[in-house]
């Protein structure tokens, strides 16, 4: 009996090691589920995923991804966006611009003095 439970201890042991050293999980992370404070997800069907992004002045996110969408800007915005290769880039829009974004990986940090929010169209792939 002693030997099985610590066999299940290693496995577990294991598999915790393995989840908390995958890269997956450091870079990969769905924005709704790592940062619901700011992405809510207004519609979706096996298409599309449409969110809704809203920053205070000055909040940031956590590391996360996109795919390939489409983002319309509600209001104006001052972002800058951190990469995982530790890069940065600044990103500055103007209410009622349409941007293509290509997918990625980022952290964003809101750099204006007002308020920030913008509709993402995130395109799904289909399946052939």
């Amino acid at each position: 009996m002693k030997k099985i439970i610590s066999s299940i201890g290693i496995t577990m042991s294991a598999m915790v090691l393995m989840a908390l050293i995958s890269p997956t999980n450091a870079y990969a992370q769905d924005p709704t589920e790592v940062d619901a404070k700011h992405y809510k997800v207004e519609f979706e069907n096996d298409q599309v995923r449409v969110l809704r992004i809203s920053y205070g002045p000055g909040e940031a996110s956590v590391m996360h991804e996109h795919p390939n969408a489409v983002a319309v800007f509600l209001t104006d915005a001052a972002t800058e966006m951190n990469l995982p290769d530790e890069s940065s880039v600044e990103d500055i829009r103007k209410f009622g611009e349409a941007v293509w974004t290509p997918s990625g990986k980022h952290l964003p940090k809101s750099k204006g003095d007002s308020p920030s929010e913008l509709i993402l169209v995130e395109l799904k792939t289909k399946s052939e």
